[in-house]
């Protein structure tokens, strides 16, 4: 059984400054730290781009205590085609509500939910309950599902997250009750996952890496990238292996103990990723 812990959802971004903003002054979330790479990334972490990318993790708290996002930024590229693998990301705070409509940032409703787009049309459902402030607000992840049995059968029955609420076209997985959630949604129909595909990641202990690849392997699963160590630039290098479950949906297990390293907070994450917008910016008009 893996013992995992949920990390991140990776999203593809093309205007880097709006979606700052967004994530900011809108979700309220902070700039846990901002990195630069000259060239792709081997596990294909910013999608099939052999490009100049930048990274920023951005979230309510610590790495090690929440579920942060993970926005991503080729440059050179302008726009991404949406699929409707993503269906969106589940949050509790009231207070987002009362700074988009000071914003004047397009608020909808979708049952007893609020929605807000994100730049690049990703959608974020809020509970309009007080945000809180001893647990992570982040509640969970939706993605779409072709066949929800399937899904129920790789996520639990495979990789082992546990089934915390089931009903007839959904079911919601984890690996602890503190944790966010990952749902899977059938559509009734094909998961497309176009352009903006993203990817979720959890660490787990190094020593059950090898374990995950096993269990990949015997049942006959896809293994995009087999464990391969990455590096970023000044910081600590960390195993991965990157699956994909029978919808194609990315799945990144990272090992913990490298991560806990590469993942502290840097207090000059916010004006690392000023900087890099603002010599784009020059570079631009020149």
């Amino acid at each position: 059984m893996v013992s995992g812990r949920a990390l991140h959802f990776v999203f593809k971004i093309a205007d880097r400054a709006l979606t700052a903003r967004f994530y900011r002054e809108i979700l309220g979330m902070k700039v846990l730290r901002h990195e630069e790479f000259a060239d792709g990334c081997e596990a294909a972490c910013n999608g099939p781009y052999d490009t100049r990318w930048s990274k920023t993790m951005i979230g309510y708290g610590s790495e090690d205590t929440h579920f942060v996002v993970e926005l991503t930024y080729n440059y050179g590229i302008s726009s991404y085609e949406k699929g409707n693998d993503f269906i969106g990301m589940t949050i509790k705070s009231k207070e987002i509500i009362k700074r988009a409509q000071e914003a004047d940032w397009p608020i909808k409703k979708e049952g007893n939910l609020s929605v807000l787009e994100a730049p690049g049309g990703y959608k974020y459902f809020i509970e309009e309950e007080p945000q809180p402030v001893s647990e992570d607000p982040v509640q969970k992840v939706i993605l779409a599902s072709s066949n929800l049995q399937k899904s129920i059968d790789y996520w639990n029955g495979i990789l082992g997250l546990k089934i915390y609420n089931q009903e007839e076209r959904s079911a919601t997985f984890g690996f602890g009750d503190n944790q966010a959630k990952v749902e899977l949604r059938d559509i009734g129909g094909p998961v497309e996952r176009a352009k903006a595909f993203g990817r979720v990641a959890f660490s787990c202990p190094y020593a059950e890496q090898e374990e995950i690849n096993k269990k990949i392997e015997a049942s006959n699963n896809k293994i995009l990238f087999p464990l391969v160590t990455l590096d970023t630039p000044g910081k600590a290098s960390v195993r991965v292996i990157i699956l994909a479950d029978p919808d194609g949906h990315e799945i990144c297990f990272v090992e913990d103990e490298g991560y806990r390293k590469l993942s502290v907070a840097d207090e000059n994450g916010d004006e690392l990723l000023e900087k890099a917008m603002r010599l784009e910016l020059k570079k631009k008009q020149a």
